[in-house]
C-alpha cells in the first residue's frame, strides 16, 4: 500500500484534487473492475489509486490530462500490487490470436443482411453480454480495448498509461477489438441472434414469420 506519512499540499491542491479527481472515481472502478475482475479487488485498486494520486497530486501539472494521469497510476498499481495475488497472466502472442472480422463472418453465412454487423449483434446482447466478452480477453488486450473503446484514449495517451510504445497499443488494440469481434460472434450464433455455419439464426425465423403475415394479409 502508499505510504500513510502525512501529505503536504496547500490548500488550493487539496480544493482542486476533490473537485477534478473525484468525479473520476467511477471511471477508475469500472477499469479496475475489468483488470481485476472482483469488486472487492477493484475497490480496493482505486483506493490505493486514489491515495497515491493524493499523495503525489504537488507533482501533477495543472492543466495536463488528470484522467490519463490517474489511470496510469491505476495500471501501476495493478501491475505491482494487485497482479501478484493472481497467477502470472497467460501473454499471448500476436500469432496466436486469430484473424476475425465480424462484417465478413455475418456476410459469408447471410449474404441476404442489409443492415450493419453492429445493429444485428451488438443491438441483439444485453451489456452485461458485452462485457463479459471484454473479460474474456487476454489481460494485454482486455486493458487496451478498455482504455481505448470504453475510456475513450488516444493512442498516445494509451502509450503513456500502459508504459508501452505506440506501436504495441495498436497492435494490441487491434488484436483485442479482432478477438472481442469473434466472442461475440460467437454469443449471438449461439443464441440463434445471426446464422450459423448450419444456416439456422434467427433472422430467416423473423423472415418467414414476415412472409406468413404478409400472406395473411393478402
Amino acid at each position: 500500500m502508499a505510504d500513510a506519512s502525512p501529505v503536504d499540499l496547500t490548500e488550493d491542491e487539496r480544493r482542486r484534487f476533490q473537485a477534478d479527481a473525484l468525479p473520476l472515481l467511477d471511471s477508475l472502478y469500472g477499469a479496475a473492475l475489468r483488470m481485476t475482475r472482483n469488486p472487492q479487488d477493484a475497490e480496493d485498486l482505486v483506493q490505493e489509486t486514489m491515495l497515491r494520486a493524493y499523495r503525489a497530486f504537488d507533482r501533477f501539472e495543472a492543466g495536463t490530462n488528470l484522467k490519463a494521469w490517474l489511470f496510469r497510476i491505476l495500471t501501476n498499481a495493478y501491475i505491482n500490487t494487485y497482479r501478484k495475488r493472481q497467477r502470472e497472466p497467460q501473454k499471448v502472442s500476436a500469432d496466436e490470436v486469430e484473424e476475425f472480422d465480424l462484417y465478413q463472418e455475418l456476410k459469408s453465412h447471410d449474404t441476404q443482411f442489409e443492415a450493419t454487423p453492429e445493429s444485428i449483434v451488438l443491438d441483439s446482447l444485453v451489456d452485461s453480454d458485452i462485457i463479459d466478452a471484454i473479460d474474456d480477453l487476454p489481460e494485454q488486450f482486455r486493458l487496451a480495448v478498455v482504455l481505448s473503446d470504453i475510456e475513450g484514449f488516444s493512442y498516445a495517451e494509451m502509450a503513456e498509461i500502459m508504459d508501452v510504445p505506440m506501436g504495441t497499443v495498436m497492435s494490441r488494440l487491434h488484436r483485442g477489438r479482432k478477438a472481442l469481434q469473434k466472442r461475440l460472434w460467437e454469443l449471438a450464433r449461439d443464441r440463434g441472434i445471426v446464422k450459423g455455419a448450419d444456416g439456422s439464426g434467427n433472422q430467416s425465423s423473423r423472415n418467414e414469420s414476415s412472409n406468413q403475415q404478409s400472406k395473411t394479409g393478402d
